[in-house]
């Protein structure tokens, strides 16, 4: 294959004939008869002509070679219940479900939206939508109503897939008063509302709207139901990005560029072969479960792990004996979930044969440089590779492709541009693009954007040209809204959000990079740091710590000894502008339920202002601890 640096310059220089041989690792009805038309920036169209479905090249061409292996692996430590479905079983839930949707007068082009926690059914619901040219909506279980009823709003579903209640650390969250409340919120009211009967809560029926069904899978036990075949560029689903202000932008995937993307990434990203197993932590509410627990994995021929539950339930030891269990090769995590193992007892790290796997991925969030060192030693050398990316992309933008040729990882950095990916660092002020190593821009991309990115925003192209999009000189580039550095290695780092930049006397400086000074201190866990208003300096940057020993803080002295050595630790590394006003201790920082710190909200408390919309909060009282300590 070559270089990894030549892999990429030809993915742009020789962008249509490179992804012509991409293409031909899924299967087409029709193939396709123009690569990339971008005669329409910056909408790009990809595969032109082809005809193709999801559902067939993630499940059906499998049947011959594979049937009998290994496809779902669904685990649940809430309800201690353990099923894995074969390529052949899944085939046929499959197809019991898309009967169910067309019993319904589901057709392509119509939307589904599925509210379910992390449970087969989900998976069968998803796969189902796309067998029969349908665009799903998978929306995070457990979402509150008003969040909820946005969703349904804007996406207008036929029918929308729920249960009766998911649960998380033994609590039972019931769904279904959610929903009601939500479809009453919206003006859209939805034909059929099919309900998956956990018997987790009791929930009232609405006659006539309403369906069971384990009772609607009676009635199609027997279902043969084709898959349609769906021009490239139909959309496959749409998915809301969290933490948007106003109406949620639903991101729009197409249907071949998507399948060749993923198709392409198990192998050259994550090294993943047919008949091995693939287990991703995260949940299909997000980006990184639709393409890399359902999709990626099962179009790769690989078996994929489904698991409800926490990564410390029944203790800190589960994921990896699941790894044992089902010899896992490839592992893909959030750096957050691995700060809550980092508590743990660490001989649970060793206690399970982790031989099969090859590697252990982490996207999500920045992961800071003392997590990669400690998960890396307590795997015994298993490499961690982080990657970068976002909803709107579908897969990695930046990471080490080892499937290409093997890289060393650097800490600190998700690694280089991943094919298909043309990276600018761009000047924020003149547009002009940075060559030079170790200078800060923005990251953006120059268009066309790679298969499987998103085609637009749902239903408002403007907002996609508006929001994403801005012409620097001589070219149309997608902005991500975040500052970087490269190296003279060619390795990004990322500093933050561009909107999360504090400028403290005309200092421009990124959250992340007096968050990872902060986290080197060896007490210090987890940190956010924010930009507050300042009317001497513009602002000052607020830092908000968790303590790894909480017990040396338990006083009003200790707390500034301890605020002294991590503002001593900044000065030393970053400079005394850099220095926090405050690093102020609490036992829990706010969070999304995906696990993104909500900065926003920390520093609306912190200025004394209305924190706005926290409906996707997973713990309210962090936010009040943080109130409290302010005083």
């Amino acid at each position: 294959m070559g270089s990894f640096a030549q892999f990429h310059k030809r993915s742009i220089a020789d962008r249509d004939n490179f992804w012509a041989e991409q293409a031909k690792t899924i299967d087409w009805q029709t193939p396709p008869q123009h690569i990339c038309d971008y005669s329409n920036p910056p909408f790009a169209k990809w595969f032109v002509g082809g005809t193709t479905n999801l559902c067939h090249n993630a499940v059906d061409r499998h049947l011959k070679d594979r049937g009998d292996q290994a496809a779902l692996i669904f685990v649940s430590t809430e309800t201690e219940q353990e099923k894995t479905y074969t390529y052949k079983d899944l085939h046929l839930e499959v197809q019991r479900m898309a009967a169910i949707l067309q019993s319904f007068g589901v057709v392509k082009g119509d939307r589904v939206l599925i509210y379910m926690p992390m449970i087969a059914e989900a998976s069968f619901a998803m796969l189902a939508c796309a067998r029969i040219g349908a665009i799903h909506s998978v929306v995070f279980g457990g979402f509150a109503s008003h969040s909820l009823a946005t969703r349904i709003e804007d996406a207008s579903p036929k029918v929308i897939i729920s249960a009766d209640a998911g649960s998380r650390g033994g609590k039972v969250v019931a769904y279904k008063p959610l929903l009601d409340e939500a479809i009453s919120l919206s003006s859209h009211k939805p034909k059929a509302v099919l309900m998956v009967d956990r018997h987790l809560s009791e929930f009232a029926k609405v006659d006539g709207r309403d369906f069971d069904y384990a009772q609607e899978r009676e009635k199609h036990l027997n279902a043969q139901v084709p898959c349609e075949m769906v021009e490239s560029t139909h959309p496959s689903y749409t998915l809301y990005t969290s933490g948007t202000t106003g109406k949620p932008k639903g991101v729009q995937r197409d249907t071949g560029g998507y399948a060749v993307a993923l198709a392409s990434s198990i192998p050259n990203i994550f090294q993943g072969k047919p008949g091995e197993t693939f287990f991703c932590t995260s949940d299909i509410g997000w980006v990184v479960g639709h393409s890399y627990i359902i999709y990626g994995p099962l179009i790769g021929g690989m078996a994929t792990i489904l698991y409800e539950g926490l990564p410390i339930r029944p203790d800190g030891g589960i994921w990896w004996s699941l790894v044992e269990k089902y010899k896992v090769s490839v592992m893909f995590s959030a750096p957050t979930a691995i700060r809550v193992l980092k508590k743990q007892d660490p001989a649970l790290l060793t206690k399970y044969n982790l031989s099969s796997l090859k590697a252990l991925f982490l996207a999500g969030e920045p992961l800071d440089e003392p997590t990669a060192k400690w998960i890396s030693e307590g795997l015994g050398g298993t490499p961690i590779i982080d990657n970068y990316w976002q909803t709107e992309t579908g897969w990695p933008i930046l990471t080490i492709c080892n499937g290409v040729e093997k890289a060393p990882s650097k800490f600190g950095s998700p690694g280089k541009a991943v094919y298909g990916y043309d990276v600018k660092l761009v000047d924020d002020q003149t547009g002009e693009e940075l060559t030079g190593a170790n200078q800060k821009g923005v990251l953006t991309i120059e268009g066309p954007l790679p298969p499987g990115n998103l085609q637009t925003v749902w239903g408002d192209d403007a907002r996609f040209v508006n929001t994403y999009w801005k012409t620097v000189p001589n070219k149309m580039v997608y902005s991500t809204f975040d500052w970087a550095v490269r190296d003279e290695d060619g390795y990004f780092f990322i500093l933050g959000r561009t909107d999360d930049v504090i400028n403290v006397a005309g200092h421009r400086l990124g959250t992340r990079e007096i968050e990872e000074s902060i986290s080197s201190h060896p007490n210090i866990a987890e940190v956010a740091v924010v930009g507050v208003a300042d009317q001497l300096k513009g602002q000052v940057a607020m830092a908000f710590a968790i303590a790894k020993d909480a017990s040396a803080l338990g006083d009003a002295t200790a707390c500034l000894k301890l605020e002294g050595e991590v503002m001593k630790v900044v000065d030393s590394q970053l400079g005394a502008v850099a220095r926090p006003s405050r690093v102020l201790f609490v036992s829990a920082l706010p969070k999304t339920r995906s696990g993104k710190l909500l900065r926003r909200a920390i520093q609306a408390v912190c200025e004394k202002r209305d924190p706005g919309d926290l409906t996707t909060m997973d713990d309210p009282m962090a936010l009040k601890q943080i109130q409290d300590v302010l005083g």
